[in-house]
């Protein structure tokens, strides 16, 4: 049953609609285009009808892409020196919980010391059972990031169970803020906290607190299951990539949410329908059969895509970027190119990189590019130009719900931020590492180096 509904019922209600029933596509300045193949799924969103966002979710993604799943864990062992502790979760690398994601009582700290002091090797031991959830998907060599201070998602709310603070999204209009925090007051239960989302901008007190009954009744639900299962154990897991996504997504500000398979796109029309249902009429169903191109071709993703894997990217004045990864950080080039102005230098320069900075900020968020970057902005001499760029960058940045933080332009043009990187980049989901150089892009010459 999802909120009074049953999802069954409803998912084959919704599939027997005509695949061509016409529609009213609402106003909306995004797209969501959901392609589903046997070897993947692709989620690709659009701005207008430029390529923004892109996921991809493969059937063997379960044992890596984790990201927000809950465990009932055996600690491995404890390292002071690194102040972090590995758990076993049942996956092929243990994961690791850090100290300050460990959540204790106050008994365990020793007496006369501030529990801020606490050091980890007094707060865990080997072989003890924690409820721990996922923040970081595992990455190459890296197992996953854990937490125990867990959080469980809903439409409007986040629910944090053994929090005595609440919160509302900063990205609310103020009046806005106000109304739901009175509301909030009201609602939120005793031992939980709860965040309001962004998605909850003119909610109803009625839909808010269906929202936290049903994460409450979630979270017990995991406590019961914790009880009693085995270690390692999984206790509670994040929906399909589709659904997830349209969880933290979909809004009024999305025109349609198209999908080219029947059985997930029932799945979702109910999902939606059950907590959202003004927005049902948005998902609709792209029958492969009837229509004459794919999906992806239809509204120009594929070729987006080629774009966005290509190291090189074109500035609409003719400047360019060029993106190159090293292990330890990403770096962005910015070029003028064909760019060759019309007034003077200083101008000339100081446009491009306005363009730049926008641009970089979109090939961010499309690439998923996470961690540190360096960008290196053409030198501009004129102090309010580098303010001006850097302050149109941060803007740019700020319609990432990835958290960013972004230094000013140095004295050499470069600037020095970073990325939180949650999953693999977009050129590792299309990707695999080169057999015969091992990705250094480059062939040694073995006859030379033997001195034959």
């Amino acid at each position: 049953m999802v909120g009074g509904l049953d999802r069954g019922a409803l998912a084959a209600a919704t599939a027997r609609r005509a695949p061509n029933e016409p529609t009213t596509r609402a106003a909306g300045r995004y797209l969501m285009c959901v392609q589903v193949r046997e070897r993947a799924t692709q989620i690709a969103v659009l701005e207008g009808r430029q390529l923004i966002q892109h996921w991809v979710s493969r059937p063997s993604d379960d044992a890596t892409e984790i990201d927000g799943n809950i465990y009932l864990g055996r600690v491995q062992n404890v390292l002071p020196g690194m102040e972090a502790a590995f758990v076993d979760i049942g996956t092929p690398k243990n994961a690791v919980l850090y100290r300050g994601d460990v959540r204790y009582d106050l008994e365990d700290v020793e007496e006369g010391q501030s529990p801020k002091d606490a050091r980890i090797e007094q707060l865990l031991r080997p072989g003890q059972q924690i409820v721990c959830q996922v923040t970081k998907n595992p990455i190459g060599a890296k197992g996953a990031r854990l937490t125990q201070e867990v959080s469980l998602p809903g439409r409007f709310c986040v629910l944090v169970p053994g929090a005595g603070t609440s919160g509302i999204s900063k990205r609310l209009p103020d009046d806005e803020r106000k109304r739901l925090r009175k509301l909030l007051d009201q609602l939120r239960p005793q031992g939980y906290g709860v965040i309001v989302r962004t998605a909850a901008e003119g909610a109803t007190a009625e839909e808010l607190a269906a929202d936290v009954t049903n994460l409450v009744q979630t979270w017990e639900a995991i406590e019961e299951l914790a009880a009693r299962a085995p270690v390692p154990a999984l206790l509670y897991r994040e929906p399909n990539l589709a659904v997830r996504i349209i969880r933290e997504e979909l809004n009024r500000d999305y025109r349609a949410v198209v999908i080219d398979d029947r059985a997930l796109y029932a799945e979702v029309a109910a999902y939606v329908q059950a907590v959202n249902p003004e927005l049902a009429g948005r998902v609709e169903y792209y029958d492969r059969e009837a229509e004459p191109l794919p999906l992806f071709e239809r509204y120009y993703v594929h070729e987006q895509l080629h774009r966005a894997l290509d190291r090189k990217v074109w500035l609409p004045s003719g400047g360019s970027l060029i993106i190159e990864r090293t292990e330890a950080l990403t770096v962005i080039d910015v070029n003028t190119g064909k760019n060759v102005g019309s007034s003077n230098l200083e101008e000339t320069v100081f446009r491009n990189n306005l363009e730049a900075a926008e641009e970089i900020a979109r090939q961010l968020r499309l690439r998923d590019i996470g961690g540190i970057i360096v960008i290196d902005f053409i030198d501009m001499e004129i102090r309010q130009n580098r303010d001006a760029v850097i302050a149109a960058f941060r803007a740019a940045l700020a319609r990432d719900k990835t958290r960013t933080q972004a230094f000013e332009i140095s004295e050499l043009g470069l600037v020095e931020m970073t990325r939180k990187r949650v999953s693999e980049a977009l050129v590792d989901a299309f990707s695999t590492t080169c057999p015969t150089c091992g990705g250094r892009g480059i062939l040694l010459d073995e006859e030379l180096l033997d001195g034959a």
